[in-house]
């Protein structure tokens, strides 16, 4: 029988530590730039994750007006919402939603892959999406992605 010398420590909340990570979304496509975003909010990327603690790190994607959809899906994706009263479903095509808000396309991707749970608000909070390259997060950002 092998006996372990020094047993696995438990992370705390206050041990983990947050970092800002930069996206560039310029010529991206939407599903797989949104998908690496994710593990970013979530915290996968770090050595000591655990999935019941809030372990992600700060995001921000500049060029949101930049995002680009594979295939027809630029006409043809629609996004509904329902506000729950007859007549109440209101849908607006990609290429609207783009031209109004760049940020929103992006948010709504990540929001919709995100697990949903507990400390979806919280991975949420932690994005900063801005349709272009000018952000007021340039002290705080180490890494570039």
């Amino acid at each position: 029988m092998v006996k372990l010398t020094t047993p696995t420590k438990p992370v705390k909340e206050k041990e983990i530590k947050k970092e800002w990570h930069l996206f560039d979304a310029k010529g991206k496509v939407l599903g797989r730039f949104v998908s690496r975003i994710v593990g970013y909010l979530i915290g996968k990327h770090k050595v000591n994750y655990v999935p019941y603690l809030d372990m992600g790190d700060h995001v921000v994607v500049i060029n949101g007006k930049d995002i680009i959809m594979s295939g027809k899906k630029e006409e043809t994706k629609k996004y509904t919402r329902y506000s729950g009263y007859p007549g109440g479903l209101k849908e607006i095509k990609f290429l609207e939603l783009k031209e109004k808000k760049p940020e929103e396309v992006i948010r709504l991707a990540v929001s919709r892959m995100l697990p949903k749970n507990k400390l979806r608000k919280r991975r949420l909070a932690r994005l900063f999406v801005f349709a272009d390259d000018k952000h007021p997060y340039k002290d705080k950002i180490k890494i570039k992605n």
